[in-house]
Parts: C-alpha cells; sequence; structure tokens
C-alpha cells in the first residue's frame, strides 16, 4: 500500500528542553558564552541541572520545533530521531505525536539517555543552551526510514546534529533517497560553533544535496567565512533558496536572481528568542508547501495556531501541544491568502535529476 503523501519530514536530535530563568552573572559562573549552545557530558548535564531555578520540561530539539509548528499550521509531518526508551524517551514520544507528527523510529533499550538541553534565558531574552546528546549520537543510517522519506515533499535536515559520524551518513542516505524520489532537501544550518566545526563538510553537504537553506547572519558568514552579501550570494550558488534571518534587521530571502529583505515586526516586549528561528523555518515551510510565491514566504506574520488565541509579546510560549515553541503576534502587509495568489511557484528543479542551472 502505497504511503500517505506528507508535506515535511525533518531529521534531527530529539531532545527535552529544561528552561529556566538566569541572569548574566549566573552563566558567568557557570562559564556559559551567552547566546551559545554547547555540548556538554553526563555530568555537566546533572551539575547544570541542580543549580536550575524553577524550570519547565518539554520536548523540543531544533527540528522537532519545526515539524510539530508546521503540523499546528496544518501541514502533515514526520519526524526521524532516537531516543531511549525512558522516562524522557517516552515524553518526547508522547508530545510530538500528540502534535499529529508521524514519529516511527524504534527507541534504543540501551546505551545512553535521552537527550537533553538545559536552556538558561537572561532577562534580555537570549538563551544559552547546554546540550548533552545522549542517545541522539546513536541515530544511524538505518534510522532513516526511506518509506517515510520518499513520501515527503520536503526532507528538513538540522545541522546540530551533524557531529556523530554515522549522522553524517543518516544525512547523505536521507538526501539520496529524497533527490531519487524526486523530493525536495532543507537544511538549518543550527549554529555557528556547530558551522565552524564542519565548515568544509557543510559547504559540500548544501552544493550537493540542499535545495533550500535556512540559516542566521552569523551562520551564514561563519560557513563561507566573509561578509554577509557575499557569503549570501555564494549560498545561492550552491541551493535554489537560502533564507537568512538577521535578528532585528529581519530577514533575507534570495534565490539566484532575485533577494527580497523583509523587515522585522515590532515587539513590545521580547520575553525569548527559544526556538524563534525554528518557527521561522516553519511558517516559511508552510507556505512553500502550497506553492506560495517568493518574496512573499518569508513576509507572513508568524501564524497561530488553530487551536490557540493569538499570542502576545507578554505570552510568547506556545505549545503544539508540548512541543517548545515561541511564537509572537506581528503586523504584517500579507495575509496568507494573499502570498498564495501569485501563480508562481517556488522552482521545480532538483539536485541530482538532471539540474543544469548549477
Amino acid at each position: 500500500m502505497q504511503a500517505e503523501e506528507l508535506d515535511v519530514v525533518g531529521i534531527g536530535n530529539a531532545i527535552v528542553d529544561i528552561s529556566a530563568h538566569a541572569d548574566d552573572a549566573f552563566l558567568a559562573r557557570q562559564g556559559m558564552e551567552k547566546g551559545a549552545m554547547t555540548l556538554i557530558d553526563e555530568a555537566r548535564a546533572e551539575s547544570l541541572y541542580a543549580s536550575m531555578g524553577p524550570a519547565m520540561q518539554l520536548s523540543g530539539g531544533s527540528a522537532g520545533n519545526t515539524i510539530a509548528g508546521l503540523a499546528s499550521l496544518g501541514a502533515r509531518t514526520g519526524y526521524i530521531g532516537k531516543v531511549k526508551d525512558d522516562a524522557l524517551g517516552r515524553i518526547f514520544r508522547h508530545d510530538i505525536t500528540a502534535a499529529g507528527v508521524r514519529f516511527p523510529t524504534p527507541a534504543a533499550s540501551d546505551g545512553p539517555a535521552t537527550a537533553r538541553c538545559l536552556i538558561f534565558v537572561t532577562p534580555d531574552a537570549q538563551r544559552t543552551m547546554n546540550t548533552y546528546l545522549g542517545a541522539c549520537v546513536n541515530l544511524s543510517p538505518t534510522d532513516v526510514d526511506e518509506t517515510l522519506i520518499r513520501s515527503a515533499k520536503i526532507t528538513y535536515l538540522e545541522g546540530y546534529l551533524y557531529d556523530p559520524p554515522q549522522a553524517q551518513e543518516a544525512f547523505h542516505r536521507a538526501a539520496a533517497i529524497a533527490h531519487e524520489a524526486g523530493r525536495k532537501v532543507a537544511l538549518s544550518l543550527s549554529d555557528r560553533f556547530c558551522v565552524e566545526r564542519y565548515r568544509n563538510r557543510f559547504r559540500e553537504l548544501a552544493d550537493i544535496h540542499v535545495d533550500y537553506l535556512f540559516a542566521n547572519e552569523g551562520e551564514i558568514t561563519a560557513l563561507f567565512e566573509t561578509d554577509f552579501d557575499t557569503a549570501l550570494s555564494r549560498a545561492v550558488k550552491m541551493v535554489e533558496i537560502a533564507a537568512v534571518t538577521r535578528g532585528v534587521e529581519g530577514s533575507v530571502v534570495a534565490t539566484k536572481s532575485l533577494r527580497t529583505n523583509i523587515e522585522a515586526a515590532p515587539v513590545e516586549r521580547v520575553i525569548d528568542t527559544t526556538g524563534a528561528g525554528d518557527l521561522y523555518a516553519a511558517d516559511f515551510s508552510s507556505v512553500s508547501r502550497v506553492g506560495g510565491r517568493l518574496p512573499n514566504v518569508a513576509a507572513l506574520p508568524a501564524s497561530p495556531p488553530p487551536r490557540s488565541s493569538r499570542t502576545t509579546a507578554e505570552d510568547p510560549k506556545f505549545r503544539s501541544p508540548s512541543m517548545s515553541l515561541r511564537i509572537r503576534e506581528s503586523a504584517a502587509p500579507l495575509t496568507r491568502a494573499e502570498a498564495l495568489e501569485s501563480p508562481r511557484p517556488w522552482p521545480l528543479s532538483h539536485k541530482g535529476r538532471g539540474d543544469s542551472s548549477r
């Protein structure tokens, strides 16, 4: 029987987020670099958890946030990621499936515990992450569900997952399966330090396997070791579409022939930026799946979930259900319907399928 067609399948680190408020002095005492993501071992995770204030526990991970966000916007989604059959692993599976996401990856019966990310949010809304990867590192090419990948219009790869060698193999296998089936591949660069560790491999991955690239300004300039404009120009020589966030300066969406700057919508008070880039990718991908035109796809307001009232800056957390997604209400000149009016959809060429435009 033919599998149901999905809009997006994500591959990433299956992580339970544990989030608490902290001040800059706490970060300094703990030797943390503010705003960064640092990989830690289990002992450090236990130590930091013991030092945290009151915390909120939510299933997350970058790709998991994006996929749950897409599900809340009505997309048909799937997820591939590794958890252990332990308390946190069962929480993650419950949360992501409750959000309407297909999650067929079997849990590990032994080995490292389910991953967790200890997030410290400072008064300026910046988040500093400390991640114990645990069971995530054991995701292997055999966990890539070929039927699931072939059924999805887009396979979304999370850059954070690229640390373990077998996860790199899983990325390449998933991308090859997707393109063989005539599908698209998206990559989120995830983190500047991750890019710096694997700069040449990420360039190769983007050039050979990636159609849509998501990044922030720091990540894309680190990828090409140059200024922003030059980095963006180099990126669109490799991929069909690059969507890059720039903080208070908004975002830029570019192809080989078109570049669109989108201003940031003003927010009276920003409380927590955790998952902001993940939700940007979710809303962008949600419109692209139904043929939204460029540049309008990036100018859409952050979409509220169907089951929730509009979120405000004073109420920044949205759970879909229980996934760690944060969105903001913002004014924008385009409605979702208006963004879909143009007969000009996104490009339809595929890497590995005789695309002569590269």
